[in-house]
């Protein structure tokens, strides 16, 4: 009975990557129209993190951690929520949410070759392939007349690069890092350090504070489904993923996550889908999958014959 448990938990917390985290680029656009940026995001996660832990009370799961565990897990709340979700938040005050989505989409591009300059790991002649096929992809993307004319946009561009970087090396910190096997105490302590150090920094910038009361019904409606799933259940899915399959494969929802935040942004906010857009999107989607598609199958068969030795 192991194995099918195993696989459908694995085929929901892919759901959860795919098509929640999809939505949250409209989501966080919604919400940094009338709140700053690390203000939301610190309230978000320091929310969810607190929300996790009374989660693990009701089903009696113990918090307590190593010294080690939590500092590993301030280290990932850091790269990924800090510096990851928060710039990238800030980011969607200059650019469209379908755009930011679009340019993330080559995650898989930065991992790769982070793997390649941090840990000597060798780049498959396939993976060339989708090298080339992503930075063509990532140049079509951003050299759009109609996007770089627009107001700050080129730094909205450069500091989705960053969170880009960041995300990548929590990946690869993550996929090593000794952390508390249960994924709710791990994602709980990412969420509460993350929303820590997030609160500190916007005090820090000077961000102007508001009480929830004073936030228009569009940003409390935002807010709340961003702790709850865009949080408390992609992100623990995400975090489980990372430890079941390898970062590369995790690093797929960016196939998925960038077509339904571009229909949500069209939909809902009326956000402009180019021509050029829709070619750098098939292009720089097959440059992934040109690096992904020879490690998906050999960490998924790793996977199963893991599963089959227990």
């Amino acid at each position: 009975m192991g194995k099918p448990q195993n696989r459908t938990l694995i085929i929901l917390a892919f759901f959860s990557i795919y098509v929640i985290w999809g939505s949250t680029y409209l989501l966080n656009k919604i919400a940094v129209t009338d709140l700053p940026p690390f203000m939301l995001a610190g309230i978000r996660f320091f929310t969810a993190g607190v929300l996790i832990f009374l989660l693990c009370k009701l089903m009696g799961i113990s918090i307590i951690i190593s010294k080690k565990h939590l500092l590993n897990t301030i280290i990932a709340g850091f790269l990924f929520l800090t510096l990851g979700n928060g710039i990238a938040v800030w980011a969607l005050k200059y650019v469209d949410s379908s755009f930011a989505a679009l340019l993330i989409s080559a995650q898989p591009l930065v991992i790769l070759l982070l793997m390649r300059i941090v840990e000597g790991k060798k780049i498959k002649a396939m993976s060339y392939v989708g090298v080339v096929l992503g930075v063509l992809g990532m140049y079509l993307l951003v050299s759009q007349r109609q996007v770089v004319l627009q107001e700050d946009a080129v730094l909205g561009i450069v500091l989705l690069m960053f969170c880009m970087l960041s995300w990548a090396f929590g990946s690869l910190f993550v996929a090593k890092a000794e952390l508390p096997s249960n994924f709710f105490v791990n994602t709980g302590y990412q969420m509460v350090t993350g929303g820590v150090i997030m609160a500190i920094l916007s005090q820090l910038i000077g961000e102007p504070w508001s009480w929830p009361t004073q936030w228009s019904g569009q940003v409390q409606l935002s807010m709340i489904l961003l702790v709850v799933f865009g949080s408390i259940v992609a992100f623990t899915s995400f975090n489980y993923l990372l430890k079941a399959i390898s970062p590369e494969k995790v690093a797929t929802n960016t196939y998925v996550n960038p077509i339904i935040a571009m229909l949500l942004g069209w939909y809902f906010l009326n956000e402009q889908i180019t021509v050029q857009s829709i070619i750098a999107a098939v292009v720089l989607l097959t440059g992934v999958y040109f690096i992904n598609t020879k490690k998906r199958l050999k960490g998924y068969s790793r996977f199963l014959n893991k599963n089959k030795k227990k």
